[in-house]
């Protein structure tokens, strides 16, 4: 089928006139990647059509969540069960408590789980629990490392190792960007400098321990190890931020696959099958003082709503089937070095990390451990290699620097059609 987008421009044209930007979400306008957007008609497993009807070979998951692809059969008969005695009640149900043991038990850092709707509210909140535990102000967060849109968190470096953060977006005063320290990834020295000049401020470290919003960047050994005996020194709380890696990396997170247990977790869609949610959770004495318990206000109406608690314990009993996380990996490791070699072929210089159902490949010829040397990235030929993969029907994430994601619904066939176009297309624009 030849590639039609036509009916995809005129929704986006009719989009822009009452949406801002067209979209609900920037990244979705395509603007890095020099295209509008395509507009998703529906999806199966694997795969998603537009509205145009060209099908693609989907790498983007909802961002991460669809780990068992789009539209399990399992998932939707849970969701549209649970929709028949009501999708809503704010008050409690037993599928919250169920859902929240299955978290307990799969992320053993955490004693007691508080739901919510989305990351950003999970990481929001954890960071005014870590304030109000520690009665400390400045939180210390990592360059590259995107956290939601809260006000804290939209925060870049400032001009050295040691400068608190400036604002990235207008509407963040300075006041909040002051208590807000940037330090760089993989840089413990430069970390260690910032706690021996803040530490006695310093209500928490936040961070991705698999960074997936500049590319997917490992942490190098010992790192995470260090970072947990520095926040133990200085009676700071450690946040792992695992909206992105929890139950895809391995089911136990990022944590469980570096053996470190971080004070308080955040989790995302994932653990409702995609549907809006988030979590946060973590030790006993800690978590007894969010509100009703403690001082520490936190509240949301749809917070542990009945259709994503239904399709989060869905979604987890599949993973907890013998063998998913080792085909899942062997699956994103085949597609990661397949990508590589036909790299190395055509004398591209890549980098390319992988973890877990997650990698990201990076067009330059340098190790990517940080913000700056993913920054070296070639943007405009990953560009270019997004429009013609589009064209030949593989969906990438619209963005240099966000991960590639596999489902269990991928299959071996999708992966060699994915490599077989992609060396078509890196062919035609090297």
């Amino acid at each position: 089928m030849t590639f039609q987008d036509k009916l995809s421009k005129q929704a986006f044209a009719k989009a822009k006139n009452i949406i801002p930007g067209g979209v609900n979400s920037p990244v979705r306008a395509l603007r890095s990647v020099g295209r509008d957007p395509i507009f998703i008609d529906r999806g199966k497993g694997s795969h998603i059509w537009d509205i145009d009807g060209n099908r693609y070979v989907d790498y983007v998951g909802s961002w991460g969540p669809l780990i068992t692809g789009h539209a399990h059969p399992e998932v939707v008969e849970a969701i549209q069960k649970t929709a028949e005695k009501g999708t809503g009640f704010g008050a409690p149900t037993e599928l919250e408590t169920e859902l929240a043991q299955e978290v307990l038990q799969a992320y053993p850092a955490m004693d007691m789980v508080r739901m919510v709707n989305s990351g950003t509210e999970a990481t929001m909140s954890a960071l005014r629990l870590a304030r109000g535990v520690t009665g400390r102000e400045k939180i210390v967060k990592f360059e590259g490392c995107y956290h939601g849109h809260s006000d804290s968190l939209l925060i870049k470096a400032g001009s050295g190792a040691l400068t608190l953060g400036i604002p990235t977006s207008p509407g963040v005063s300075t006041a909040i960007a002051s208590a807000t320290i940037v330090a760089q990834f993989n840089d413990f020295t430069g970390l260690e400098d910032i706690f021996a000049r803040d530490g006695q401020d310093i209500a928490a470290i936040i961070l991705e321990p698999v960074a997936g919003n500049m590319g997917v960047v490992l942490p190098e050994p010992g790192f995470l190890q260090k970072v947990r005996e520095l926040t133990k020194q200085y009676g700071s709380l450690l946040i792992f931020d695992e909206v992105m890696t929890g139950f895809r990396v391995s089911y136990g997170g990022a944590q469980a696959k570096y053996e470190i247990k971080p004070d308080l977790t955040c989790l995302g869609k994932i653990i409702g099958g995609g549907l809006p949610v988030g979590a946060y959770g973590g030790k006993r004495e800690i978590m007894e003082q969010i509100a009703p318990s403690g001082p520490i206000y936190q509240a949301g109406t749809l917070s542990g709503n009945p259709l994503a608690m239904a399709a989060g314990l869905t979604t987890l009993k599949i993973l907890q089937k013998p063998g998913t996380y080792e085909d899942l990996e062997r699956k994103t490791t085949t597609l990661a070095q397949g990508l590589q070699s036909i790299t190395r072929e055509l004398n591209l210089p890549t980098w390319v990390n992988s973890i877990g159902a997650m990698f990201s490949a990076f067009f330059t010829d340098q190790q990517v451990k940080d913000f700056h040397s993913a920054s070296t990235s070639d943007v405009e030929l990953f560009a270019k290699f997004f429009r013609g993969m589009l064209e030949r029907g593989v969906y990438l994430a619209p963005s240099q620097f966000e991960s590639v994601f596999l489902s269990t619904a991928h299959s071996n066939d999708d992966i060699v059609f994915t490599l077989e176009q992609a060396r078509l297309v890196l062919k035609s624009i090297r």
